[in-house]
């Protein structure tokens, strides 16, 4: 998932200098229909009598203009159209309503068939195109924000019900849609806009997050700041995102709640990425059609401050498809409703993912990564300020001083970070962050990784299935259609590669001041080692090489769920080395064999078994005494017997 993203939108008009409630009264002087005497006021006075229209099967009605009726009859057949550069919208008694995708992989929507009674607008708006992937989308908007404010010509005002809307801001506005791919807030074009507690409420399904084709809010575009204080945004729809940013905006949301659901998707829809992309890829092990969040493009960044963000399924938090991008939440709540799905995604090209004082309550994955670092801290004072400063986020020493200090607290119902693609992917936990899985806490697919968990604050780490760390060969198929067969039989030795020694794609796990229970296991077949120092820190368990196996041989997108599963049995290094540093301080409770290549035991370290129980090393086959300050290099067994 990292195709490249591109923007772009017909001109919305000359008439930017004109007072926003003037053009909106010129726009709505149409055949016949009175403007609204407020800028928000979409049930309006109507001229004298009852207006219908009936379109017949077979007929084209070409809508030049905004249109208010009272019955509005589509016949199946019949053609609703707008004029070469505009896109038609269809609201009754201000919902969004009636519009549907023109195909399992549309790129624009229709008027469908049907009944429309109420107060009836049809409005057809400036054509918003984004790109993505080879194709190019028809976007529709209840409000779209340029550099000099509200565009109403880009903007289906009948849309927006309620609250007040200016050049600069939003304020108390509900948006309603139960139609197909319709977009609520759209800030591009450099603006700087507020949008305080909206109500945004969209039903049906979207199209394609990448082109934030059918989501509730995007800022976009180099220098666009947006801001979202208060929204209450709950969407159901497949793709139907709460919150986008992109292409270098900066979205800043506070004091919010964010909730999407997932839809039903066309009978005949197949899985598949770029601009077809609808769903989770299953390769992960995740299934689902939405997810909260994204984060795209170049230099962008979203901010999450005391906000709420859930989805049913796929993810909350998502950074895809960038460039030098951030992602940062703040005392917020992370959740996964159903039972599949992640917490944040963390793009390879991302920046830095940074989460302080946030709850994560989640399905399969806490984080995945393709390399970008993600860290889980405090939300201390000082660090709270380091963030507002670096990333401008403009909160007042009020709304400073009201953000609480707290740990960040990671409950997992799978597996804490897993790294699948990329290299040079990163995790840091530290303050007194609580991270709990119910599966393995790191989960690495062959890929370069350092792991670094600072408890000296009280950090504390609890995997449920006892493993700590798992290296192994991904199990990945590679495409949507495609079969992960399990490898038999053992791997062939590497005489190239040194399994005593420490390379720059190996995964490295750096502990200290912090006591563990668990195991390590490196199970790759081809050249990587895993390296553990530890610093002033009590480990119990196993650290081993291994093999690991899946509980059934081969996997298809039919046995999705096998994905990322997997047990371990303890043997000799082929070509996954592991090396253990044990630094002063640290001890070391040996509870099962466990195969090494290279152990340092610094001059004031332990190394022992269990009580009762008496742990020997053999070094190359050669029973070898145990001595603080020793280094030993081999095939090392050290077995508690």
């Amino acid at each position: 998932m990292s195709t490249e993203t591109r923007r772009t939108r017909e001109p919305a008009g000359a008439e930017r200098g004109v007072p926003l409630r003037a053009r909106v009264r010129a726009l709505l002087v149409v055949a016949g229909v009175t403007a609204a005497p407020a800028l928000l006021a979409p049930t309006a006075a109507r001229a004298a009598g009852r207006r219908t229209r009936t379109v017949a099967s077979g007929e084209t009605w070409e809508v030049t203009g905004i249109t208010r009726l009272d019955e509005l009859v589509v016949a199946e057949g019949a053609v609703l159209t707008a004029p070469d550069g505009r896109i038609l919208s269809l609201t009754v008694n201000g919902v969004e309503t009636g519009s549907a995708l023109d195909g399992t992989y549309g790129w624009t929507t229709v008027i469908a068939a049907g009944t429309y009674r109420g107060d009836v607008v049809l409005t057809p708006a400036v054509e918003h195109l984004e790109s993505f992937a080879g194709a190019t989308f028809h976007l529709r908007q209840a409000v779209y924000v340029g550099a000099s404010g509200v565009v109403p010509e880009s903007s289906v005002l009948s849309a927006v019900r309620g609250g007040r809307l200016t050049d600069a801001y939003a304020r108390g506005v509900d948006l309603v849609s139960t139609g197909e791919a319709f977009n609520g807030f759209f800030v591009a074009d450099g603006a700087s806009y507020v949008v305080e507690r909206p109500r945004i409420g969209f039903d049906g399904n979207g199209r394609l997050d990448f082109a934030s084709y059918g989501a509730a809010v995007t800022g976009a575009g180099d220098g666009t700041r947006l801001v979202v204080d208060g929204a209450e945004i709950d969407n159901r729809g497949s793709v139907r995102t709460g919150v986008i940013a992109r292409d270098g905006a900066h979205v800043i949301v506070k004091n919010s709640r964010i909730h999407t659901r997932d839809g039903v998707l066309p009978a005949d829809y197949q899985p598949g990425f770029g601009a077809d992309m609808m769903t989770v890829p299953w390769m992960l092990g995740l299934s689902g059609n939405v997810r909260a969040t994204n984060v795209l493009g170049e230099n962008t960044r979203a901010t999450y401050i005391g906000s709420h963000i859930s989805s049913e399924a796929w993810g909350v938090l998502s950074t895809d498809s960038v460039r030098n991008s951030r992602l940062t939440a703040i005392n917020s709540n992370v959740t996964l409703t159903g039972d599949s799905g992640y917490g944040t995604y963390a793009d390879g090209g991302s920046q830095q993912d940074v989460f302080l004082g946030t709850r994560f309550d989640v399905a399969t994955f806490a984080a995945i990564s393709t390399g970008s670092p993600v860290t889980f801290g405090d939300s201390t004072r000082e660090a709270v300020a380091a963030l507002d400063a670096e990333l401008d986020l403009g909160l007042t020493a009020q709304e400073l001083a009201t953000i609480e200090p707290r740990p960040s607290v990671v409950a997992s119902r799978g597996f804490g970070v897993m790294w699948h693609s990329g290299d040079g992917g990163s995790v840091t936990i530290g303050g007194s962050t609580r991270f709990s899985t119910a599966e393995t806490m790191f989960l690495d697919k062959a890929k370069q990784v350092t792991i670094t968990v600072d408890g000296s604050a009280g950090a504390r780490l609890h995997a449920g299935n006892g493993v700590l760390v798992q290296i192994m060969e991904t199990d990945d198929p590679g495409s949507m259609t495609g079969t992960y067969t399990e490898p038999t039989g053992d791997p062939a030795r590497d005489t190239t590669f040194d399994v005593t020694a420490e390379h720059t794609k190996d995964a490295t796990a750096v502990f200290t001041d912090i006591a563990l229970r668990g195991d390590f296991y490196n199970a790759m077949r081809t050249g990587k080692n895993l390296v553990v120092s530890f610093g002033r820190t009590r480990v119990e368990g196993v650290i081993s090489a291994s093999a690991s196996r899946h509980a059934v041989s081969t996997i298809t997108s039919t046995e999705w769920q096998q994905i990322n599963h997997v047990t371990n049995t303890a043997r000799t290094a082929v070509n996954n080395g592991v090396i253990v540093k044990l630094g002063a301080g640290s001890v070391w409770t040996v509870t099962g064999t466990s195969y090494l290549t290279k152990l340092v035991v610094d001059a004031d370290a332990t190394l022992r078994a269990k009580a009762g129980r008496t742990l020997t090393l053999t070094v190359d086959g050669t029973v070898t005494a145990l001595t603080p300050g020793t280094t030993y290099t081999g095939a090392l067994t050290l077995t508690p017997a």
